[in-house]
């Protein structure tokens, strides 16, 4: 099975529930970068270091095991974790949004794919007709706490960014070592970088290939 990384290409923060869960409006895209899962039965390894396959192994009841190659890096802000615990519930025929909500809030949108406008805290997925659409990618060398920066949001009052992500001047905060990596893809392109979800990756539109930077494509799961 391929695990699609997801990128949000726009993402507005509409509210906080009263358990703190923060709203969101957001447009989601998957793209061809993916990670690769095998199964097999027989056995009951349940990949201990990624808990969200164990847990989505978990929800659908079934024990085999499992050879994960990782291509998305965790805390990038592709949703690495949530494509692949998508992907085993794909493999396990589940088409179940709740249950997809309750393994993580990008794990339904990742179950669905495509391109689709996000809201609630990721449950609700409006689909969005499809776009080919190409994007350079540059992850540092350090992951983003999703947690952090929704705490540093709620800390900061709440911003809303004059870009299309309004958790990026929290991921600043909570990381400030993002500013040299999203200006090292804008002086490399000409272009202003885009911050993927929480971090820690940035992107463009457009292909600009160099070492470094990964060129993607929209996909479909």
């Amino acid at each position: 099975m391929r695990a699609l990384a997801k990128l949000t290409l726009s993402l507005r923060i509409t509210g906080v529930r009263d358990d703190g869960y923060h709203l969101i409006d957001a447009e989601m895209v998957t793209l061809d970068l993916a990670d690769e899962i095998s199964f097999a039965d027989g056995g009951t390894n349940r990949l201990p270091a990624d808990d969200l396959v164990s847990r989505a192994l978990e929800a659908v009841g079934r024990d085999v095991e499992v050879w994960l190659t990782k291509r998305i890096r965790p805390g990038a802000g592709l949703g690495g974790g949530s494509a692949d615990a998508a992907a085993v519930l794909r493999w396990a025929g589940v088409d179940d949004l709740e249950l997809a909500a309750s393994l993580g809030a990008d794990v339904p949108f990742c179950l669905v794919g495509g391109r689709a406008r996000v809201r609630g805290i990721g449950e609700i997925i409006e689909p969005l007709p499809f776009e080919d659409r190409v994007f350079t990618l540059l992850t540092p060398t350090f992951g983003v706490s999703t947690p952090a920066v929704y705490a540093k949001w709620d800390e900061m009052g709440g911003p809303t960014a004059d870009g299309p992500n309004d958790l990026e001047p929290a991921a600043l905060a909570v990381e400030p070592r993002l500013a040299e990596w999203r200006d090292r893809l804008g002086d490399a392109t000409g272009l202003t970088p885009q911050l993927a979800g929480s971090g820690s990756t940035w992107f463009v539109e457009g292909d600009f290939p160099s070492r470094g930077r990964v060129v993607t494509r929209t996909d479909r799961p």
